[in-house]
C-alpha cells in the first residue's frame, strides 16, 4: 500500500522569492548579529528562519536544492508522496495587498517549479493572498492550474474568524477548483502573535486552528460549501471527540451517533499524531477522515519523521484502517 505524508515542510531560501521583480518588495536574508543570516526581512519586518529546522537534515534537502536527495530519502521513509507546506507563511508577514500577493506568488511559481522534477512525487499547498480578494481569486485559478493539491489557511486572519462571510468568495472559488481549505497550525493576526510572545507556540499557533475547526462546524460553513473539503493540520487529534461532543451539544443533539458523524458530515479531515489515542480519537472522527504527517523539516512538538512507518508498527488499530490513515484519506483530502 503507498504511503502519504500529509504534511511535510519546505525551509524557503532566496531562491523561493527569486520569481519577484521588484526588489524593494522582496524578501532577503539579514544577520543582525553577524555570522550566518537565519533572519527574514519583508516588508520592513524581521522574521526568524528556520528556528524549528531539524538540523539532522542536509540543507540542500530542506531547502528543496536537492530534489533527487529529498527523494531518495523518502525512499528511506517508506514515503511514496509528500504533500508540502510552508513555513515562513505560518504567522502573518504584510499588511499590504501588492506585498503578500507578490510572495505569495512567488512561493508558488518555485513549489511549481520544484514538484515538476519529483515525477509526482511532491505536492503542494498553495499560499494565496488574503488582504486583497481580487488577488485571492487570481491565486487560487493560478494554483489550480498549475497542479496545487490544497490552499494554505491560517487558524486565524487579522480579527475575522474562517467563518466570516469576507472568506465565502475564497471558499466558492476553492470548491470550483475542487481544492480543499489546509487550516495548519498558524495565526495571521499581527497582535495575536505579539500576545503570546515567549509563549510555547500553543497559543499562536494551534489553538486558532482549534477555534477555527469550532468557527467553521458550528456556523455551517461545510453546508454553504458542499463540494469542499477541509483540513486540520499539525495540531494532533486528541482534541477530535471533545470537539465533536461541544458542537454537537451547542446543536442540541448529543447522542452518540450524530456527534460520531460530525466530522464526516463536514468533510473534514484531521492530521494525528503517533501518540494520540486513536482507538478513542476513532470513535468520534469515523475511519476515513484520519490522515497523517510527519512536519518533516521542522523539529518542533508535532514532529515525527518516523512517524508513517511507526504508525504501521504500533498495532493500535486494524490494519485496514491504518491504510486509510497512511493512504486512502490522504488522498481523499488533497484530490490526489
Amino acid at each position: 500500500m503507498p504511503t502519504i505524508d500529509a504534511d511535510a515542510h519546505v525551509i524557503e531560501s532566496e531562491q523561493t522569492w527569486s520569481y519577484i521583480a521588484d526588489e524593494k518588495i522582496r524578501p532577503f536574508l539579514i544577520s543582525p548579529g553577524g555570522g550566518r543570516p537565519q533572519n527574514w526581512l519583508v516588508d520592513g519586518r524581521v522574521f526568524n528562519r528556520g528556528v524549528n529546522v531539524d538540523r539532522g537534515l542536509p540543507e540542500a534537502i530542506r531547502e528543496m536544492r536537492d530534489i533527487e536527495g529529498r527523494l531518495k530519502h523518502m525512499d528511506e521513509l517508506d514515503i511514496d508522496v509528500q504533500v508540502l507546506y510552508p513555513s515562513l507563511f505560518l504567522r502573518p508577514l504584510t499588511a499590504k495587498p501588492e506585498v503578500e500577493a507578490a510572495i505569495c506568488r512567488s512561493y508558488n511559481q518555485w513549489l511549481i517549479d520544484i514538484c515538476s522534477k519529483s515525477e509526482g512525487r511532491l505536492r503542494w499547498v498553495a499560499a494565496v493572498p488574503v488582504i486583497d480578494r481580487t488577488n485571492t481569486l487570481a491565486e487560487v485559478q493560478f494554483a489550480s492550474s498549475n497542479g496545487a493539491c490544497g490552499i494554505f489557511m491560517r487558524g486565524l486572519i487579522d480579527d475575522k474568524r474562517l467563518s466570516h462571510p469576507f472568506f465565502y468568495p475564497l471558499y466558492e472559488a476553492a470548491e470550483k477548483a475542487h481544492l480543499p481549505i489546509c487550516v495548519h497550525a498558524s495565526t495571521g493576526n499581527f497582535d495575536w502573535v505579539q500576545l503570546f510572545d515567549g509563549e510555547s507556540g500553543f497559543m499562536r499557533f494551534k489553538a486558532p486552528v482549534l477555534s477555527a475547526f469550532h468557527s467553521i462546524v458550528h456556523d455551517g460553513v461545510p453546508s454553504k460549501f458542499p463540494g469542499l473539503r477541509f483540513g486540520f493540520i499539525e495540531v494532533r487529534a486528541q482534541w477530535v471527540p471533545y470537539m465533536v461532543v461541544e458542537i454537537a451539544r451547542r446543536f442540541e443533539r448529543a447522542d452518540n451517533r450524530l456527534a460520531r458523524h460530525l466530522i464526516r458530515d463536514n468533510h473534514v479531515y484531521v492530521a494525528c499524531q503517533t501518540d494520540d489515542d486513536l482507538p478513542y480519537v476513532l470513535k468520534y472522527s469515523g475511519e476515513d477522515n484520519i490522515v497523517i504527517g510527519s512536519d518533516y523539516g521542522h523539529a518542533d512538538t508535532s514532529a515525527e519523521i518516523e512517524a508513517l512507518r511507526k504508525l504501521k508498527l504500533k498495532g493500535e488499530v486494524e490494519p485496514r484502517i491504518i491504510d486509510k490513515i497512511l493512504y486512502d484519506n490522504a488522498k481523499a483530502l488533497y484530490g490526489l
